[in-house]
């Protein structure tokens, strides 16, 4: 299998992570859905990162359907089957899909383009997304499943991408220590947030 994008993509990272987690061997190619649109719309015409190149050639994307053919040919599962653990990683990736959409507001509309309604609105939500999640993780043991793995890697994403003021540390400790304790983990420095290439086995 061969996994494209870039790891400094939270669902690109989510996918890496996972994959290892499973025990799935993979190859990485980064390549830049901005940059590198002409070499990844040959992989994927859709150009949408993760892209995952299945051993029989067939191209899947979205890192959430990717996760699922992968625990299918892991025979086992990384996200807990209760409605609790499946709330979890949706606050997490609702407030992974908002941040990208901030990075985006910022980084990819022209700046008299830039709507500050819509950004007010993405960002209440971002906020919103991230102090319930952080206040359903705690006294939640840190673990790399679905639930971990995801908050971590989108919280880490949106500390890198966004000021200290938009998303204080100190007022989401749970996410904090969940972050600080997973980018310690083999799985998350084989696969660190950047333009870097996952090593392959």
């Amino acid at each position: 299998m061969e996994l494209i994008g870039m790891l400094d993509s939270p669902y690109v990272r989510r996918v890496a992570i996972a994959l290892q987690r499973l025990g799935l061997p993979f190859t990485h190619r980064s390549v830049s859905v901005f940059r590198g649109i002409a070499e990844f719309r040959q992989i994927n015409p859709v150009v949408k990162a993760p892209t995952l190149v299945c051993d029989d050639g067939t191209v899947l994307m979205d890192s959430t359907l990717i996760l699922q053919y992968a625990e299918t040919l892991a025979g086992r599962r990384l996200q807990p089957a209760d409605a609790r653990s499946i709330r979890l990683t949706g606050l997490a990736l609702a407030a992974c899909e908002k941040s990208v959409q901030i990075v985006y507001e910022h980084h990819v509309r022209p700046p008299e383009k830039l709507h500050e309604p819509w950004l007010a609105r993405v960002t209440e939500q971002m906020r919103t997304a991230y102090r319930l999640l952080d206040a359903e993780l705690k006294g939640r043991p840190p673990q790399l499943d679905d639930v971990g793995l995801t908050a971590a890697t989108a919280w880490f994403f949106s500390q890198q991408m966004h000021s200290p003021e938009l998303l204080p540390a100190a007022e989401h400790p749970a996410l904090a220590a969940l972050s600080a304790w997973a980018e310690a983990q083999p799985e998350f420095r084989a696969a660190p947030h950047g333009e870097g290439v996952y090593p392959s086995a």
